[in-house]
This record gives C-alpha cells, sequence and structure tokens, in this order.
C-alpha cells in the first residue's frame, strides 16, 4: 500500500484499464488517469474514457498523439484497414510504438505531477503477440525512463500474468464488476459494455467472463 504517494494509469476507458484504474485507488493516495487521443478507430473509446474517470472522482487528462497514426498506418487507426490476424504475423490491431509512446508521455506527466507510480494494463497471458505488452519490456523501459528523468519511476502491471477469466475476477474483488462489465468499452466495432461479440478483443473478453461467471456460480453451489 503506497496511501502517501500519487499514481498516473495510463487509461482507455476498456476493461483491463479501468480495472487497473480502481486497482491503483485501493493502493495510492492521489490518482490520476491519462487518456491518449491517436485517431483511434472509435472516439466513443474517450468517451468512455471521460465518463468512467468522473463516475469515480479521477483527476482525467487527455493527450493528443495524433501524429502515431500517421507513422503506423493500423487497423486500430484506419478504417479502410481490416481487422485480421494470419498465422505467424503480428495482429493488424497492433500500433508500433505505442505503449512505449504512452509510457514515456504518461511518465512526463507523472513527474510534473509529483506522482512516482506508473499503472499500465498490459498483459503477457492473454496477449495478442504484442512485443510492448512483455514484461521484459516495461522492466526494460522502467530502467530508461528513471534513467532518462533522473526519477525514480516504478511501473506496476497488475494484469502482466493474469489470464482474462482472473481479470473477472479482480474487478469483482476491488467492487468494479459492473462498472467494467457494462460501461467499458473493449469491442474493435466499438459497441459499449458485452460489445460485438465477434471481434477478437470481444471474444477473448467474453470467454474470460463466461469462465469466470461460472466459476462464481460453482462456489456459489457448494
Amino acid at each position: 500500500m503506497h496511501q502517501d504517494q500519487r499514481a498516473v494509469v495510463v487509461f482507455s476507458g476498456g476493461q483491463d484499464s479501468t480495472t487497473c484504474l480502481v486497482w491503483a485507488m485501493r493502493r495510492f493516495g492521489h490518482v490520476e488517469a491519462v487518456t491518449f487521443h491517436y485517431n483511434q478507430r472509435h472516439e466513443l473509446e474517450i468517451e468512455c474514457a471521460k465518463h468512467i474517470a468522473s463516475e469515480l472522482g479521477v483527476p482525467h487528462h487527455i493527450l493528443d498523439l495524433g501524429l502515431l497514426s500517421q507513422l503506423a498506418p493500423n487497423a486500430l487507426t484506419r478504417r479502410d484497414i481490416e481487422i485480421e490476424h494470419k498465422e505467424g504475423e503480428l495482429p493488424s490491431t497492433f500500433v508500433d510504438g505505442r505503449n512505449l509512446l504512452f509510457l514515456s508521455f504518461a511518465a512526463i506527466l507523472a513527474k510534473q505531477r509529483g506522482a512516482r507510480h506508473l499503472v499500465t494494463g498490459v498483459c503477457q497471458t492473454d496477449f495478442s503477440g504484442y512485443p510492448d505488452c512483455r514484461d521484459v519490456f516495461i522492466k526494460s523501459l522502467n530502467v530508461t525512463l528513471n534513467l532518462a528523468m533522473d526519477y525514480e519511476f516504478v511501473i506496476h502491471t497488475p494484469l502482466m500474468w493474469l489470464t482474462k477469466r482472473d481479470t473477472w475476477a479482480l474487478a469483482d474483488e476491488l467492487g468494479c464488476f459492473d462498472l467494467v462489465r457494462d460501461k467499458t468499452l473493449t469491442c474493435y466495432n466499438g459497441v459499449i459494455g458485452a460489445g460485438c461479440g465477434t471481434c477478437p478483443a470481444c471474444i477473448l473478453r467474453n470467454r474470460g467472463l463466461e469462465a469466470y461467471l461460472q466459476e462464481r456460480e460453482q462456489r456459489g453451489h457448494a
């Protein structure tokens, strides 16, 4: 517990980052959220982040990173690029350098806000092969940020070794299960809550939810 310290959470308004935001609120005395506008596929993602941060009473910063979509065209920034994952290749939803830039800019903001803790929802267990979701990348970047700014940051990744089932269990434990289930936007097709049910993000999310609810029901009957 770090109730006397401050944290900045990289926040998209999706399942993982919302769970991480509440996780941080339970551990730090002051928490702020930062959302990046990089011309993502759905403007609604920004609105979800605004509403959730407001509901939780968390100071919320929105930073313009539109340049990222110019540098790295992909299915999350261009509607004319299909969402697909060919065997042996990274998914078309991978944005080169996204987490590198997000965490770097979050660190700059955090230092200005007197915060030493950065929180992000990256996960190596249930990921789609994204290299910037790996634990080794986070550890490397943590060292680089500390050296670059001569400031002792700690990057927290509470979901790093969790499956999606585990992430739902954590949300339930934190008391934000309904918020995450009903008000977050994880769907690649821009549908809040349960989502479209067919895109890769929804399939992963709903598979984990079903597994957790089944387990919870079994515990209730035990």
